[in-house]
């Protein structure tokens, strides 16, 4: 199928509070055109505030997770209309590249084939991210030409040591998923054949967790990267404060409860039960 439908580019389905989120354009490795980022923002919104879905999976149709941004669409055709058109595809692919990164629920890329250029975008979106041992993901820009842009260059500085980021830009050449675990790209990498089940594991022990917890949490560990110690301090007590009126404070009292009076958890080995939480 070569010429899909903008709804088409997309594909998603929600089981048991997991929404499984596919990048669906196997025929051309899911590679990003402004359909398809136009749609995903949709996708992402729309599931963004249902109460039946906890935790967002992102995923890939096919052999590829994403092979980047779509040569001919968005680039020879888009560049081809003008400045404004470029701009357009720029802040609809950017936008919800955003979207992902302050997502209300917690979010997980499964890496199932090949991460290039600009997938890198929203992988650095999801909170964690899972790879298949043998995924591919690689910079090929600077081997016709170009730099990696569209945040591309600044994701691998942010996530991986600055001496395999820099090589890895420069050389253009590819990472198997468990080099880009080792090498902090990615938080893991597991057999091709245990990715969907590892991912799931992952995704039910976060159902079990205070959803607003998760959420300050997140954005917390993203606002702090770029503080000093001091302000980083003052965030986070700020940050607690304003979880405390989103049901912290009922959450930290029943957290409480369950492990000094009914002895039923703890912290370090297991969740409270957040089921039971009043307020």
């Amino acid at each position: 199928m070569s010429d899909r439908s903008e709804e088409d580019t997309v594909a998603f389905s929600v089981e048991n509070r997991i929404a499984w989120v596919k990048f669906n354009r196997p025929e051309k490795r899911n590679c990003m055109s402004p359909k398809l980022n136009r749609q995903m923002k949709k996708v992402l919104e729309e599931l963004e505030f249902r109460d039946d879905v906890g935790v967002l999976v992102l995923t890939g149709e096919g052999e590829a997770w994403t092979a980047g941004m779509d040569l001919k669409e968005y680039f020879r055709e888009t560049e081809a209309q003008g400045l404004w058109a470029i701009r357009k595809s720029q802040r609809e692919s950017y936008g919800w590249f955003e979207r992902l990164r302050w997502y209300e629920k917690p979010t997980i890329a499964m890496i199932n084939g090949w991460c290039f250029g600009g997938g890198y975008g929203p992988l650095f979106g999801c909170d964690i991210a899972i790879a298949a041992e043998d995924a591919q993901f690689g910079l090929s820009e600077i081997n016709w030409g170009i730099l990696p842009g569209g945040g591309a260059s600044k994701v691998a500085q942010e996530l991986m040591p600055f001496r395999k980021a820099m090589y890895h830009a420069m050389m253009g050449e590819n990472l198997s998923g468990s080099d880009a675990a080792a090498q902090g790209l990615v938080t893991e990498a597991v057999p091709a054949d245990q990715l969907h089940a590892r991912v799931q594991e992952i995704a039910e022990a976060l159902l079990k967790k205070d959803p607003n917890a998760l959420r300050a949490t997140k954005w917390t560990m993203r606002r702090v990267v770029d503080m000093t110690y001091d302000n980083a301090l003052e965030y986070q007590i700020r940050a607690q404060e304003a979880l405390n009126g989103f049901g912290g404070a009922a959450a930290r009292k029943e957290a409480t409860k369950q492990f000094l009076d009914d002895k039923t958890f703890k912290p370090g080995l297991g969740t409270f039960d957040a089921t039971k939480v009043q307020g």
